[in-house]
């Protein structure tokens, strides 16, 4: 689905993948809605944290 993505996300490749503001990236990780961690002060999302939100959002996910 986002293959032409590292297995590793920036919170700017994020924005882009999903099409979506840096505001609302926050909001996700945040909440957990959107998995991620923390390396010092940057953010980093897993490719397949990215999948797994668009499916629970499409509610494709089982």
């Amino acid at each position: 689905m986002f293959n032409d993505y590292g297995e590793l996300l920036t919170v700017e490749e994020a924005c882009e993948a999903l099409r979506i503001g840096h505001n609302t990236i926050y909001e996700l990780l945040n909440s957990g809605k959107l998995k991620g961690y923390r390396c010092g002060r940057v953010w980093k999302i897993p490719r397949l944290a990215i999948e797994q939100y668009v499916l629970e959002q499409a509610k494709l996910a089982k």
